[in-house]
């Protein structure tokens, strides 16, 4: 008995180990339902108009077909003399801590824009805000910020955090820095923000918030955690943060009741104040001069939004009364198994599963299948549990064609300016090379039309070639949803060269793995009390080590 009563204690121990978060919101069930519309004036005082939703989709600034992302953008057809239409949407659930992850395939850049992706207490500053997405015009390398009132500013170590500290102390009226400023750090790389990110297929941000420290995480298309859009995301696994602000600073006081907010405003008290420091100066006298009079300007400003979801540490509550609708919990994670054939017969697996795998763009998951012609034969499990292997060979990968960046120059990122905020000049502008295409399609209101692709569309398969791997044609323009791995033609895998000249054929099936911790019979089942004490016993040890205690 007492052997038995070991080994589901030993069992309870590492399910919690491993668990860091659970799920408790997924966005995506219902994306616009769990937002308000904001419709007021932009705290801001950016040149612009919020629209209800009615108004949203009746004038196309929300793609209506979409099925797997949420695609919203601004007005592109219209000369606006009273500001231009666009979108601010508030979560109508607010968060006291979490882990809230972002898959983002494309979002709004260009001279004029102001976009946002962030959070926001009552009573600002006091309730504090974390802005996780943020730059404006022609910014190249995304601001992550901090504002809060007095007695909080970042930790003075700066090798836990990847990024570059531009401005340390969070209260917007601290003495030695520009008024609304608070601390930021900008990150390092160019494909975090804007026309870089874009070009990229977009990539995955993730804040982890709790008492200790709010840490800032970014990764690429091409290297996003296997469990950051899981059942149980494990931040501890993933690296040093791009940001981690930690230091002279009660996180508990200083955030409360944070709203998520996604929004694009024009101009205002931060990309009007610094129009003459950028090429953006070239195109017009004024910030507004330019967003009134060139709709077309603005077929970039659109978000596409493949996945959002919000996690508590072991489930513990950590979120305010939500309103009736509530979204419900997140589907099985699929993992998709690439499966040769050859003269029409089915073979074995040959690309292996990686540990790293591009989740899919949308909580419907379906299977991914290249173009005609297709087979679609069931892919038997392997033989035993039905748990994913621990440790997988790298997944075959593609580099999607690189897309011209914008012309002119762009200046370099830098602080993230709140709702009644004013903001400093920037450093000089960097420049950039030519213009992305404006997207094209079919349907929408005249004078505008969404990306040409549709919801479950995959480009055509890759032709034959000589040797003895095949690669993808490139073409020379792809829209956001085809740059991203999660749309695009996987690698077709190796061919041995003695069945080179036999017809070739890739097959995707999904497999769907879950993992499920029980106690077997004679076994005695831990209580949930005693399992949150081991979580917190663990998550301390845990926070310890990376503090160096």
């Amino acid at each position: 008995m007492h052997f038995s009563t070991t080994l589901v204690s030993a069992a309870a121990l590492f399910e919690f180990c491993i668990a860091g978060y659970v799920l408790e919101d997924d966005y995506m069930t219902d994306f616009y339902g769990n937002f308000d519309f904001f419709t007021g004036q932009d705290p801001t005082e950016g040149f612009v108009q919020y629209v209800d939703e009615a108004t949203a989709r009746k004038t196309n600034l929300i793609k209506a077909n979409s099925s797997t992302a949420a695609v919203f953008g601004v007005d592109v057809v219209n000369k606006t003399p009273k500001g231009r239409p666009s979108i601010r949407i508030e979560s109508k659930k607010k968060y006291d801590s979490g882990l809230i992850v972002l898959d983002v395939a494309h979002m709004p850049f260009g001279c004029g824009t102001w976009p946002a992706f962030w959070t926001l207490g009552p009573n600002w500053p006091k309730g504090g805000e974390i802005d996780i997405l943020e730059g404006v015009n022609e910014y190249t390398n995304n601001g992550m910020t901090l504002h809060t009132g007095p007695g909080c500013s970042i930790g003075n170590d700066a090798t836990q955090f990847s990024g570059n500290v531009t401005t340390p102390n969070c209260d917007v009226a601290a003495e030695g820095q520009l008024k609304n400023v608070g601390c930021s750090i900008e990150h390092p790389s160019k494909q975090s923000y804007g026309a870089g990110l874009n070009q990229n297929g977009g990539g995955v941000y993730a804040t982890s918030w709790n008492s200790d420290a709010i840490s800032v995480y970014f990764f690429p298309r091409e290297s996003i955690p296997a469990d950051v859009l899981g059942d149980n995301p494990d931040p501890s696994a993933w690296g040093k943060p791009a940001a981690k602000f930690e230091g002279a600073c009660d996180i508990d006081k200083m955030f409360a009741e944070q709203q998520i907010i996604i929004d694009t405003t024009f101009c205002g008290q931060w990309a009007g104040k610094i129009w003459e420091d950028g090429s953006c100066a070239k195109k017009a006298k004024t910030c507004v001069d330019y967003v009134r009079d060139n709709p077309e300007a603005f077929t970039e400003a659109y978000w596409e939004i493949n996945a959002l979801k919000v996690y508590q540490d072991d489930g513990k509550p950590g979120a305010r009364p939500s309103p009736p609708a509530t979204p419900p919990k997140s589907s099985v994670i699929s993992i998709p198994v690439p499966v040769s054939t050859i003269n029409g017969n089915l073979s074995t697996i040959v690309a292996p599963v990686s540990s790293k795998v591009v989740l899919p763009s949308s909580s419907k998951l379906a299977s991914s299948v290249p173009a005609k012609p297709t087979l679609t034969p069931a892919v038997p499990l392997p033989s035993g549990n039905a748990t994913a292997p621990s440790a997988l060979p790298p997944k075959p990968t593609i580099t999607p064609p690189s897309l011209p960046l914008p012309s002119g120059n762009s200046s370099a990122p830098g602080l993230s300016p709140p709702g009644n905020r004013t903001r400093v000049s920037a450093r000089p502008s960097r420049p950039l090379n030519t213009q992305i295409a404006a997207p094209s399609g079919a349907g929408g209101m005249p004078g505008w039309q969404w990306p040409n692709f549709a919801d479950g569309d995959t480009p055509a398969s890759p032709p034959k070639s000589n040797s003895t791997a095949i690669a993808p044609t490139p073409t020379s323009r792809l829209s956001a949803a085809q740059v991203s791995p999660s749309k695009a033609p996987p690698a077709v895998p190796f061919v041995p060269a003695n069945e080179i000249d036999a017809p070739v054929r890739t097959v995707y099936q999904t497999l769907y793995v879950t993992k499920t911790a029980e106690a077997g019979a004679g076994e005695t089942p831990v209580s949930d009390g005693v399992k949150a004490r081991m979580a917190r016993h663990f998550r301390e040890h845990r926070r310890r080590g990376e503090r160096g205690v």
